[in-house]
């Protein structure tokens, strides 16, 4: 079988919006060196609402930013500043430490924001996890298309393809629109692979795909993504992490003795401030969205 899990995310409700999480899960904390997979909308947010996220920390890990529809603000307290679109994919590591804060533009309060995509953190491997924070964002990423598919690869190597986004662990991460009766076959290399449908409809070798949830494939099993009625799918995953990987709140790390300072750190302000966003932010939970413990 193709099939090694799927895996059912859970569901926020933001009022305006939704937010699936499918990673971590008590199924399964990773997929490669994913370990946090949200999916968001689609979602039209009334005039004059907007998304909002507040400067908060992270450790060990790097976020990956990837929209469908609509735009993001993103500062950090490295004194970056991108406006993330359709297309263009947004990579800022952590490592060991930084601060950031997503915010719809303002210029596109007024008529109401679209929001559409995904959200995803990369655990960074061992050796790695204290590296110096950075960010960085791309839109020229490898095309691959035919009369019915459409394949963007985001990160890593795929259909004879590379992307030039920064790995810290071997990663494979792409969008695959399907036309009606659009096929594709999904490589079979990397040692842990997931797909999620997040439009419309798709198969795996004749397995009807659900939408939004994480579907994990077999290792090592050359699966072939197909539509009838056309969807569109996300595919990722990478190598697998030989070292366990703890998650609390927005921090990641190997150690829990690490994500304890990083609890501490945040509480005495020890990890700096988004320059152009520093009036506001999210002080630790009591208990987290997020903990994989």
């Amino acid at each position: 079988m193709p099939i090694e899990a799927t895996i059912h995310p859970v569901t926020h409700d933001l009022g305006a919006f939704q937010v699936r999480r499918a990673l971590p899960s008590p199924q399964r904390i990773m997929v490669g060196p994913f370990i946090f997979v949200d999916q968001f909308g689609p979602a039209h947010l009334p005039p004059g609402q907007a998304m909002d996220v507040r400067p908060h920390p992270h450790i060990g890990l790097a976020t990956v930013t990837w929209l469908f529809e609509g735009a993001i603000d993103h500062r950090d307290s490295i004194g970056s500043f991108a406006s993330i679109r359709p297309g263009q994919v947004n990579l800022m590591t952590a490592g060991r430490g930084i601060v950031h804060s997503e915010r719809s533009p303002q210029t596109e309060r007024a008529d109401g924001p679209h929001l559409y995509g995904m959200q995803t953190w990369l655990a960074l491997p061992d050796g790695q996890e204290e590296i110096a924070p950075a960010f960085e964002s791309l839109a020229d990423l490898p095309l691959i298309e035919d009369n019915r598919v459409s394949a963007r690869v985001v990160m890593g190597s795929l259909w004879g393809r590379t992307a030039p986004t920064t790995q810290h662990a071997a990663t494979i991460y792409a969008e695959i629109v399907l036309a009606p009766g659009g096929t594709i076959p999904i490589d079979a290399e990397a040692d842990e692979r997931a797909v999620m449908l997040v439009g419309g409809e798709a198969a795996i070798d004749g397995t009807e795909l659900e939408l939004y949830s994480l579907v994990v494939l077999a290792p090592g099993y050359a699966a072939k993504l197909g539509s009838t009625l056309g969807g569109r799918v996300m595919l990722l995953g990478g190598e697998a992490f030989k070292t366990p990987r703890h998650v609390w709140w927005n921090f990641v790390s190997s150690s829990r003795e690490r994500i304890n300072q990083a609890k501490s750190d945040w509480r005495s302000g020890a990890f700096g401030t988004v320059a152009g966003d520093s009036d506001e932010y999210i002080p630790i939970p009591e208990v987290p969205l997020t903990n994989s413990d």
